[in-house]
């Protein structure tokens, strides 16, 4: 994995019974590979689960900070959680860096780092992977393909990409932005649409996976959800989806409320 072998891990000497943060925590060289840690007060590996938030923004934009306005209810919803948010490097459009898969690999980097780091957090191994649009396409690619250790224990995704193939040509922007950062379109470049599409990589021992799609998203079109729940059931995976009716892509306090205290009870019963 790149840049992990070269991260030096000191010890934390944290105190479990008191809740700590720690910020801008580093899992590689690039100034964007960190992460920010909350972990609760009275955690301990037996009890408490992790959940990673990855942040949206079209693989080109974005920020860990995005997982602020979900933490309240997170909180108050999964109790016995830990919770890390994600930064990855970004595809640069200007000057055409950081194409995929660097963004998947980073995600396979930090999955590697806090991995090492669970025991010095006092934290379990039942991890929830976790994200928003280009986030949630993220979260799903490493749950169905790169999950090889068996981390991740579920993943839940809002409005995610899930097939570049069928994903491309929905709009211009859509087109143009699939072609810098796959590198190339469909046809010309097949196996980079592949190999960047969960749903490529669903069968029987999938993880539990939980999504959320608007019925008007106007920038990820609800199909790309209904084609995940097609895969799904075929493979028999357990899941809980939820289609909002004439949500678009972002849906309201209320609503994100609601469908997180949805998400904790499908959790509790898989990772319970």
């Amino acid at each position: 994995m790149l840049g992990c072998a070269e991260q030096e891990e000191v010890p934390l000497n944290l105190d479990p019974s008191v809740a700590a943060e720690i910020m801008d925590d580093a899992y590689g060289n690039h100034p964007r590979q960190k992460i920010d840690v909350y972990l609760p007060a009275n955690r301990s590996t037996d009890k408490t689960k992790l959940f990673i938030w990855v942040h949206g923004g079209a693989w080109t934009d974005g920020d860990k900070s995005e997982f602020g306005q979900f933490k309240p209810w997170l909180e108050a919803e999964l109790g016995d959680y830990a919770f890390v948010s994600v930064n990855y490097r970004l595809y640069n459009i200007t000057t055409g860096s950081n194409k995929f898969p660097n963004q998947e690999e980073d995600i396979e980097n930090m999955m590697e780092y806090v991995k090492s780091r669970l025991a010095d957090w006092d934290v379990g191994s039942d991890v929830v992977l976790a994200g928003g649009s280009a986030g949630g396409h993220l979260a799903l690619l490493h749950s169905y393909k790169n999950n090889t250790d068996g981390l991740v224990k579920a993943v839940v995704a809002f409005f995610p990409p899930t097939d570049f193939l069928t994903f491309y040509g929905f709009n211009f922007l859509t087109t143009a932005l699939l072609e810098a950062l796959i590198g190339g379109t469909p046809t010309s470049n097949p196996s980079g649409y592949a190999n960047s599409s969960p749903t490529n990589f669903i069968n029987s021992s999938s993880v539990p996976t939980v999504f959320f799609h608007g019925t008007s998203d106007n920038v990820v079109p609800i199909q790309q959800s209904q084609l995940l729940e097609n895969k799904l059931e075929a493979a028999r995976v357990p899941f809980l989806r939820e289609y909002i009716q004439n949500g678009a892509h972002g849906f309201s306090p209320t609503v994100n409320q609601d469908l997180i205290s949805k998400a904790a009870v499908f959790l509790k019963t898989k990772l319970d």
